[in-house]
Order: structure tokens, then C-alpha cells, then sequence
């Protein structure tokens, strides 16, 4: 099969530090290294355009599916607890049923992979999906050193146009998130510098500075008090039922009148045992039954002692607590396949699919090409690389250009 990666040349050294200093300064890209290893890779991930237009055309169809599902899923609280979803989650959720919050410019990411069999993907960051000032940013940083490759695309510029929609210049915003998490803070000061470009108000808080009167959001942090036209979320669903009450966090789920995006009901198409209750939704899922590789509960497969499985949280993120017997270090998968027997709901046993690898710079590398769509349409790709069949959080960041 055709691989769709174009291998190129790493960026020598001279060139790599300029463009990681622009990225820490333009691209709020303030952690650059975990350790001593860096996070951003050398060269970018260049993939064909017939591969693109693939790629573009399933994941569509992958969007429309997700957020058709969502909206069923929600009206169906005899599925949360399949879902493997908090207790605090499910009961919000219940008023959801009823009355969602309304929800605005739905941003979800999809994780492609490369494999013998063609496409598949690995999972749908569907609640909080992160990475659009890498994605946005490093095409620009990048593309100069590669001028016969383009970007696929600007998603933060995309999303930004999304959420003007609903926040007119003049309007007050909240970008809501994990405030002592510096990834999710860079992203946030990334988009919010957009949106003050184009004359919104946009303020950085956590959940906590939020009030709820009416159904509709307020501000109440010592720097800034009023109403607000549009809460955008980067603090994670299952999160919130750890807050105070007088936050009102229900609000992100149920009963609101101001607009959200993310709305916190994602959180049903962002749990890894999402396919365990497709067979029982009207809703068809044929894009994600061909893509998704082979999910079970924990305790239906073999995996233990074989490769054949990954076992996956059921709501993780950044690659944390996956486990490939074999692959991942002895002490750290003895860890996880505790976890596994003692906690199954809130595991998954995934079927492992072969990752193709590419080589760029005498070496193989592992990409996994991050699709963004903006309610139903795709609007860019953010590209990680990992050294081994495994994107955790070891693997670089990668700028991806098409050609």
C-alpha cells in the first residue's frame, strides 16, 4: 500500500532554534521539552494531497456521525453507566436529557493512523480537544524551510470565525480551564489573542469564576465582573464534579442560556467505551465501525501477556495510562493491568493495529495526524510523532504540510 508521508530532512541546527524560539514566543508553545527531550520535532509531517482529501472526506463523515450520537446519547441516561463515566457526570447528565446547554462552534479532533489495512483512528477527542496553537502555528514557522509543501489548514483561525459567530466584537467571553496546567493555558492565551484581535473581551479563568443566574453565565474574578456572551471550555467534563456547587458547573451540561463550547455533554462520545453501546443507538455509525479498531470490556479478550490488545483509561488523555504488553515499561504495565482487573468499567481492551512508520532523518518515526473539525467541516491537522508505536507524552509535536 502506498504510504501517504513524504519523508523530508530534519532541520539542521542553526534553523531548528529559530523556529523553537518563535514557537515558545508565537506559538505559546511554553513547554518545549519534557525533561531533557524535546517536544518539537525537526521537521514537519508532510502527507500527500490525494492522502488529504482521503483523510478530509472520512473525517466528515466521522464528525456528522459523533455529533448525531452526542445528541442521542444524551437523551439516554440508561446508557451513561456503560459509558464507564464518574457518578457526578452521570447525574448531570441526567438533566441533560431534558434541557442540554446549548452548544456553539463544536470542535472535535480525530486521531488518524496510518496502517496496512489503510486508515484507522484510535479515538475522537471530543470534549476537550487541545493542540490548535501547534496546529496553527508551526505550519507558519515550518513552511518557509519547505516551500514546495503547503499547511492543510489554520484550525484556530477556523474555530476563532466559529465563535465570532455567536461573540460579536464587544462581547465577553470566559475561556474556562485547568489553570495550574500550562499546556492548557497556552492554548487558551492562544485563542484569546485571536478573539481580542477582532474586538471581544476574552477572559482567562477557571470554572470556579463562574456564576450562574437564569441559566446564564456571569464572571466573578477579581479582575473582571459581568455577564458573559460565550463560555469556551478547556476544563474537562468528568472534572467538574469535583468543584464547589456555587460554581454552578451543571450549567456546562444542563439548564443553560448562554451559549458553550465545548457544551459538557461531549463528554458521552469522548469516553473510550462509546462503541460498547453503539449496537443499542438508532443513530448509524458506519464511518466509525470501519475506522475504530475491535473494542471490549477488559475482562471479554486475552490481553493479558499479549500484544494483541491495548488497554486504554476510559477517559484519558495525552496517551496517559495506555498499555501495550511489551511495549511499555514491566513496572508501568504491571500498574495498568491492575488497574484493569480491579477497575474494568473504566477500561477498555482496544485490538492493536499496525502504525506504518515513516523514516525522516535516517530514523522510523510513528505519526499520528490529529484531524480538526469545526462543527461538521475539517479545518486542519495537528501532527504528533513518537519514536515507538505509542503517542504519549514523549512524542513531538509536528507542523503538517501537504504536497
Amino acid at each position: 500500500m502506498t504510504s501517504p508521508w513524504i519523508p523530508v530532512e530534519p532541520l539542521q541546527d542553526e534553523a531548528f532554534r529559530q523556529v523553537r524560539r518563535r514557537a515558545i514566543f508565537d506559538c505559546c508553545k511554553w513547554d518545549p521539552q519534557v525533561g531533557d527531550h524535546s517536544v518539537i520535532a525537526r521537521h514537519p509531517l508532510v502527507i500527500t494531497r490525494e492522502a488529504w482529501t482521503d483523510v478530509t472526506r472520512l473525517a466528515r463523515a466521522l464528525a456528522s456521525e459523533t455529533l448525531a450520537a452526542e445528541a442521542e446519547l444524551v437523551r439516554r441516561p440508561d446508557l451513561h453507566h456503560d459509558l464507564g463515566l464518574p457518578r457526578s457526570t452521570r447525574a448531570a447528565l441526567k438533566a441533560a436529557a431534558a434541557a442540554p446547554s446549548p452548544g456553539a462552534a463544536r470542535l472535535i479532533r480525530f486521531d488518524f493512523h496510518f496502517t496496512p489495512d489503510g486508515w484507522r483512528i484510535s479515538e475522537a477527542n471530543a470534549d476537550v480537544p487541545g493542540g490548535l496553537n501547534e496546529a496553527s502555528g508551526f505550519p507558519l514557522l515550518m513552511g518557509p524551510h519547505y516551500p514546495w509543501a503547503a499547511s492543510v489548514g489554520d484550525p484556530a483561525a477556523a474555530y476563532v470565525a466559529a465563535l465570532l459567530a455567536v461573540a460579536r466584537p464587544g462581547s465577553a467571553v470566559a475561556m474556562v480551564h485547568a489553570t495550574s496546567y500550562s499546556d492548557d493555558q497556552q492554548m487558551m492565551t492562544f485563542i484569546a489573542e485571536r478573539l481580542e484581535r477582532a474586538g471581544v473581551r476574552a477572559h482567562l479563568c477557571s470554572p470556579s469564576h463562574l456564576r450562574w443566574r437564569d441559566g446564564r453565565a456571569s464572571l466573578e474574578a477579581a479582575w473582571w465582573r459581568g455577564p458573559l456572551d460565550l463560555v469556551v471550555r478547556f476544563f474537562p467534563a468528568d472534572w467538574l464534579g469535583a468543584l464547589p456547587r456555587d460554581c454552578g458547573s451543571q450549567h456546562l451540561f444542563a439548564n443553560a442560556v448562554t451559549p458553550l463550547s465545548n457544551p459538557a455533554t461531549a463528554i458521552v462520545v469522548q469516553s473510550k467505551r462509546f462503541p460498547l453501546v453503539w449496537d443499542r443507538l438508532d443513530t448509524p455509525l458506519p464511518t466509525w465501525r470501519a475506522l475504530l479498531p475491535e473494542t471490549r470490556k477488559p475482562g471479554d479478550v486475552p490481553w493479558r501477556g499479549s500484544s494483541d490488545w491495548v488497554l486504554k483509561p476510559v477517559l484519558g488523555r495525552v496517551g496517559e495510562g495506555i498499555g501495550i504488553a511489551g511495549l511499555v515499561e514491566a513496572a508501568e504495565w504491571r500498574k495498568i493491568a491492575r488497574g484493569a482487573t480491579w477497575f474494568p468499567r473504566v477500561w477498555v481492551a482496544q485490538r492493536r493495529f499496525e502504525t506504518l512508520p515513516v523514516e525522516i532523518g535516517g530514523r522510523a518515526v510513528y505519526p499520528c495526524l490529529g484531524v480538526y473539525t469545526v462543527d461538521h467541516e475539517v479545518v486542519g491537522a495537528y501532527g504528533r510523532i513518537g519514536s515507538r508505536p505509542l503517542i504519549d507524552s514523549h512524542a513531538q509535536d509536528a507542523a503538517v504540510l501537504a504536497a
